[in-house]
């Protein structure tokens, strides 16, 4: 019995060594890393980092200094990760479809193929809401009154092209719908529009709805499976109709960086990403947890941008 607890306590210790000596890299990190945020300290996109910061730090590396580069929606931030050094020193938080749609509508100083991609670690589905005493009971009630009523639903979203903007367009696209999109600068100001009797209906994110679910009914979320926050919530999938719609969080470096570092940062990342105390606090924080890797994370930006280009295309929204 006592050679048995000793060689599990063994085992234990040999894994741990294992797992510091699979973090490690020679010779970085050997100072503190720049974690560029494209919004304001205390946003959805900070609260992650630092979230997210808090087990970097369990595995014994170098410090976060948090730099925050905030405007144009995002697009300065993005930008200053594109054109950073590629010394490993500079990463930061990027979201999709921003990235995508920023320089393909912007004008923005960067393209998807100027990152090098670390990880995915949030997919925060858009959802359709109303108010509690709206007579809009379900999706459909909402769609068939847009439908018989070309032009005169007012649905706020917050943009322009961000993920709201996009999910408008994507059913307007495949319901053929003529739809009043009103613009907000923030979920802060969209759900109070919705509240206040602005805007009939909402296209908001998960995370942004919930701050105020206790005066909302959520009709239908757009994902491919029912969201963890919102489980008795049908998928717009469920309803018949096919649309799927997210905010994706992950983190980036300027395109070049070596591969042994990169694959070090991913390889982190991932520890961090799917540590079950970080996935527990994620769930506390409203976050809606989903870790990709750098390689599929890639693969995605890159289909993304093609069908969100063609989206744009079709209704006259490309940069000329």
């Amino acid at each position: 019995m006592v050679i048995r607890r000793f060689l599990k306590t063994a085992a234990l210790a040999l894994a741990g060594v294992a797992l510091l000596a699979s973090t490690a890299l020679a010779g970085y990190p050997e100072k503190p890393i720049s974690m560029i945020i494209a919004f304001t300290a205390g946003g959805s996109s900070d609260v992650q980092a630092r979230l997210m910061q808090k087990y970097w730090n369990k595995l014994n590396l170098e410090n976060w200094v948090f730099v925050y580069k905030t405007g144009a929606g995002g697009a300065i931030g993005f930008s200053e990760i594109a054109h950073a050094k590629t010394d490993g020193y500079n990463i930061g938080g990027i979201n999709v479809p921003h990235i995508v749609l920023q320089p393909l509508a912007q004008g923005a100083q960067f393209t998807v193929d100027d990152f090098d991609y670390i990880c995915q670690v949030v997919n925060d589905p858009q959802v359709v809401a109303v108010r509690n005493d709206s007579p809009f009971k379900s999706v459909k009630d909402v769609f068939d009154f847009a439908k018989a009523n070309p032009g005169k639903l007012k649905v706020g979203l917050v943009g322009p092209y961000s993920g709201h903007h996009l999910m408008a367009l994507t059913v307007k696209s495949k319901l053929g719908l003529d739809l009043a999109d009103i613009m907000y600068k923030g979920a802060a100001d969209q759900n109070a529009a919705l509240l206040g009797g602005e805007v009939q209906v909402m296209f908001g994110n998960v995370n942004d709805v919930m701050r105020s679910i206790e005066q909302m009914r959520v009709l239908g979320v757009a994902a491919e499976k029912r969201n963890d926050f919102l489980p008795d919530v049908p998928t717009l999938k469920e309803q018949g109709y096919d649309i799927v719609s997210d905010i994706r969080r992950g983190f980036a470096a300027p395109k070049g960086l070596k591969p042994e570092v990169l694959s070090f940062l991913r390889d982190a990342f991932k520890k961090v990403a799917t540590d079950p105390e970080y996935l527990a606090d994620m769930k506390k924080a409203g976050q809606p947890a989903e870790y990709m890797s750098g390689e599929e994370f890639q693969k995605y930006v890159k289909a993304k941008s093609i069908e969100d280009k063609a989206l744009l295309e079709k209704y006259g929204l490309l940069k000329k």
